[in-house]
């Protein structure tokens, strides 16, 4: 738990996936987000939350529905949307979103 607080005060963006293994569409966002890490590189941290293993942080950040993803910067949640987007909709989103 303080290990995901000192991941989130990171200065560069951080998006985190809130998942299940048993979710469907969590399969399908997978490699969509590895996509995504591919073309932003070391300009953000992707990192997934299994929501059965972790329920204490995934109650904390209310996560109701999986996938949820949460961006992150500096401690601050910037945005948060469940369910599936694309690449270029996830890319646009963390763009707009953080100081990068």
């Amino acid at each position: 738990m303080s290990n995901f607080k000192t991941i989130i005060n990171s200065e560069k963006p951080v998006l985190v996936d809130f998942f299940a293994t048993w979710c469907g569409p969590c399969k399908i966002l997978g490699p969509i987000l590895k996509e995504v890490k591919d073309n932003l590189g070391d300009g953000i941290s992707i990192i997934k939350i299994d929501v059965d293993k972790n329920q204490p942080l995934a109650t904390q950040y209310q996560v109701r529905g999986v996938p949820t993803m949460i961006l992150f910067q500096n401690g601050k949640q910037l945005w948060r949307q469940s369910g599936v987007l694309q690449k270029n909709e996830i890319m646009k989103i963390i763009v707009e979103n953080s100081n990068k």
